[in-house]
């Protein structure tokens, strides 16, 4: 029994609704997708996360019938979508997969243009949505509007696939391990950028994934799957880290729930702490009254945008023979404030004064995360974590005494 419903709207009509949804393929005696119910709200990213062969990505391919149902209701925004003409189904739907899809023979924009094409949309209209779309995922226009798929790296082609699955602006998108084939570090800045594009673009997704920290990382809600999809507890990821439904889930979620948890808060929820910054045309005398007017061991060069430059202490300003831009060493674990405190701690341990650099979309620093913010972080969650399971625990009790 699932300690929490997969109804979770509170009334409100949920973007998909699935309605006793079951697929049985021929010649299989258990359902591969048994009797599933589940409300994915509006505006959210909800992912689909178990074991291999637990039918995640069966079920996900159910919502835009790619795999027909055996029994069972589709709805898409009220709708009864069960039974409608798949192919006006899917022109609703973005889709995304691990190996991108893009066909290798037309060019980047050709490939985002598919959809609206097929729609009727003028050609204007088109070259102006593709070129929108080409730079809402990074991708300079007038440079990949015109390349090829084989000219792209992995993660480009991944960001194209985004691009295309967002053409017709789908109010739906499904993505099946999206980030799956990509080297960690590139998949570390896609995920991240995602996320900023979700703060923009609100679409309802629909996320296959087989790994927990990618879960809880990227989702609003996360479902955790049993073998035939069905569900073992459907919750946000502080509750699902925090009171696990069964020991099921508790073994799949895994040991580390305390470094998981940081995949919960980003930078811009913590106060970020200031190093002593120069520009790059002070003088050293202006630098190292600001260093010594600190508690630090170094100073922060900026550039003339106050973009960081390099990291300089006491000792590397004595010499003489190099500019201020050329002394110290060069500044590295740079994020973003939307990027998750698990992500600034990677970072945090390349780094050699021990934090990770903050800055804005332009680049413009804004202070740092050190890994004294990162303990407190963690044990305000242990906190939390600890409340919200006593005040439960009180609420139990106080409705037993009701019963009684």
């Amino acid at each position: 029994m699932n300690m929490t419903t997969p109804r979770v709207t509170n009334g409100a009509e949920p973007m998909i609704r699935l309605q006793e949804l079951t697929k049985v393929f021929p010649g299989q005696k258990r359902p591969a997708v048994d009797s599933v119910d589940m409300d994915i709200p509006k505006g959210e990213i909800v992912i689909l996360v178990g074991p291999s062969g637990c039918g995640k990505t069966t079920t996900m391919r159910l919502i835009n019938r790619l795999i027909e149902p055996t029994s069972g209701r589709i709805f898409l925004e009220g709708e009864d979508v069960t039974k409608v003409n798949p192919d006006q189904l899917r022109r609703r739907i973005g889709y995304v997969i691990q190996q991108v899809g893009l066909f290798p023979h037309q060019t980047i924009a050709d490939n985002i243009a598919t959809v609206p094409k097929m729609l009727g949309w003028d050609g204007k209209r088109i070259r102006e949505r593709v070129d929108e779309l080409l730079a809402l995922v990074g991708l300079d226009p007038a440079t990949y509007r015109d390349r090829y798929p084989k000219n792209l790296s992995g993660g480009q082609r991944q960001r194209a696939g985004v691009a295309r699955a967002l053409s017709a602006d789908p109010p739906v998108m499904l993505m099946d391990e999206p980030f799956g084939a990509i080297d960690p570090i590139t998949r570390d800045r896609l995920q991240n950028e995602f996320l900023r594009l979700q703060e923009t673009i609100r679409k309802t997704i629909v996320f296959v994934t087989h790994d927990i920290d990618e879960a809880i990382k990227m989702g609003d809600r996360i479902a955790i799957l049993r073998e035939g999809s069905q569900i073992a507890q459907y919750d946000t990821p502080a509750r699902i880290l925090s009171a696990p439904a069964d020991d099921f889930v508790a073994d799949f979620v895994g040991h580390g729930a305390s470094l998981k948890r940081l995949n919960l808060s980003r930078v811009r929820d913590v106060e970020l702490v200031q190093w002593p910054t120069a520009d790059v045309s002070s003088s050293r005398a202006e630098v190292l009254a600001s260093l010594r007017g600190s508690d630090k061991g170094a100073v922060l060069i900026l550039d003339e945008q106050r973009r960081p430059l390099r990291w300089v202490d006491g000792r590397e300003l004595a010499r003489e023979d190099l500019p201020l831009a050329d002394v110290g060493h060069r500044a590295e674990a740079i994020v973003q404030p939307n990027v998750t405190l698990a992500d600034a701690l990677n970072e945090m341990l390349v780094s050699r004064v021990g934090c990770a650099i903050v800055v804005d979309e332009s680049g413009a620093y804004q202070g740092t995360v050190d890994f004294a913010t990162v303990s407190g972080e963690i044990q305000t969650m242990r906190q939390d974590a600890r409340d919200r399971s006593r005040a439960e625990a009180d609420e139990m009790h106080a409705a037993a005494k009701v019963d009684a």
